[in-house]
């Protein structure tokens, strides 16, 4: 019996998480981590999709994700084909990298855009591997963070700002100064 087809809404972001098979790292060095982000680059290049917020954990991912032209499940299929045929050859493995498919979760509104965000950029905080969001090299929080940074093409950080105006009914409020004032830094 095959699998069940994945629901695609191309005007939807879409939290996505995978995970290292066996819960095992993904991600062995700063290398290994660079690359992924070169693999989201080319992929992007080829398919494009904006990214609200990621988070690149040693053993898992997490991707605010939208695709309005091409389905998440086809983009998510030659990324972790990709960063596999990467990381197998690199590390001198062999068989599955990721333990199976990707999760996936639609976000309907601008609440659900800011919750899974906060919780994207607050994972290496929660895994007390940081104290605090932008100590965390691997994570899309520093954009919002440092202004100055070459935010990469597949970045959209406006729909985050947009969101917390939508809820907040604040204009383009600061992504960091909105988690203090909810008490989560």
């Amino acid at each position: 019996m095959g699998r069940k087809k994945r629901i695609w809404e191309p005007d939807a972001f879409y939290h996505i998480v995978c995970r290292g098979n066996r819960r095992e790292l993904l991600f062995y060095d700063r290398e290994d981590f660079l690359v992924y982000l070169y693999i989201l680059e080319k992929v992007y290049q080829q398919y494009p999709f904006e990214i609200a917020a990621y988070c690149l954990m040693s053993n898992h991912i997490h991707l605010q994700l939208r695709s309005q032209e091409i389905p998440i499940s086809k983009i998510m299929a030659l990324i972790n084909k990709r960063h596999a045929n990467y990381f197998n050859s690199k590390h001198n493995f062999t068989g599955h990298v990721y333990e199976k498919r990707f999760f996936d979760k639609v976000l309907r509104t601008p609440e659900d855009m800011i919750e899974v965000s906060r919780y994207i950029h607050l994972n290496p905080v929660e895994a007390k591997m940081v104290g605090a969001p932008e100590k965390y090299r691997w994570s899309s929080f520093r954009y919002y963070r440092n202004h100055q940074l070459r935010v990469p093409p597949y970045m959209n950080l406006e729909v985050l700002m947009d969101s917390y105006a939508m809820v907040e009914g604040e204009i383009k409020i600061d992504y960091r100064e909105s988690l203090v004032n909810k008490g989560l830094l």
